[in-house]
């Protein structure tokens, strides 16, 4: 139903903040003024997948971090559940991923930047007695990669902006983001492919090369008089074409057979953009190669 991405400094309040959200969402949902669908609220942390805080203080090990919190958000995102990633969430890049990632299930989004000054967030992390404190250098490292959110980009809105003076959360302005909110449709590129059946290239050669075969046979027969006719193909294919009022020669057939093949295989074996099921049927083939050969015949 929606994707809520917290980001902020280490140790600046992300946490409490949702926490809070969470509260207010459920709230909400249990008035009995709600008469929207069935919701759940979950918060994935960094603490929920057990990543230790001494994970980012270094690249090696931060990196299959951040990709367990991925896969982990891609399992539990759904049309039921408003997701809150509570981590630092502080590289651009990975909010844009996990922005394409809500997209790609017609998710809404928002995030929320948790504000706090460094030298607040680095007291705080000092006198923490979770046993959660980030060590020194790896704090101080974060504080200078951060990537701050912006309303700016896409990926980040809406943001909303949580200063550390405010004691709650914008529940009113964050409930109607994720409830009225524009949905985006999936990013195309991020949509696969769809791709022929297995036996596609076989069926496209074969019913080609036996067109051209009927096509012949049917000039022959009726001495090259053209106008609509019927190529008896099989017992069940039978497509329609329009010859020109004059002989075809094999040549010609030939020629625009490997044209038409020669696309329609690239289709095949690399996809193709087409919306909605794409049918490499003989029938359907034949229809099409019909259709070609009267377009070039005409040119």
């Amino acid at each position: 139903m929606a994707l809520i991405t917290i980001s902020g400094y280490p140790s600046s309040g992300k946490s409490r903040r949702a926490i809070q959200l969470k509260n207010h969402l459920e709230r909400r949902l249990r008035d009995p003024s709600y008469t929207g669908p069935k919701l759940k609220v979950q918060i994935l942390s960094d603490d929920d997948l057990n990543i230790d805080r001494n994970v980012y203080s270094d690249s090696r090990s931060e990196k299959p971090a951040r990709a367990a919190l991925f896969t982990a958000m891609q399992r539990q995102m759904s049309q039921d559940t408003i997701l809150i990633v509570d981590s630092l969430n502080y590289i651009k890049g990975f909010r844009y991923q996990m922005y394409c990632a809500a997209r790609e299930l017609k998710l809404r989004v928002c995030t929320i930047f948790v504000v706090a000054t460094q030298e607040l967030a680095r007291e705080w992390n000092k006198t923490r007695q979770d046993g959660k404190a980030y060590p020194s250098e790896a704090f101080e490292n974060l504080l200078l990669r951060y990537e701050e959110p912006s309303s700016m980009v896409r990926w980040d809105s809406p943001l909303f902006t949580v200063p550390w003076l405010d004691k709650d959360v914008p529940a009113d302005d964050i409930w109607k983001a994720i409830t009225e909110g524009i949905i985006k449709p999936p990013n195309a590129g991020t949509q696969a492919v769809p791709k022929a059946p297995t036996d596609a290239l076989r069926t496209l050669e074969h019913t080609t090369t036996t067109m051209v075969g009927a096509i012949m046979s049917e000039q022959a027969a009726s001495q090259g008089l053209g106008g609509p006719v019927t190529l008896a193909l099989s017992p069940t294919l039978k497509p329609r074409i329009d010859l020109p009022f004059r002989s075809i020669t094999l040549s010609e057939l030939q020629r625009m057979k490997r044209q038409f093949v020669t696309v329609h295989k690239k289709a095949i074996t690399l996809g193709t953009v087409e919306k909605g099921a794409v049918d490499w049927s003989e029938k359907s083939i034949a229809d099409k190669f019909a259709a070609y050969i009267e377009e070039n015949l005409k040119a």
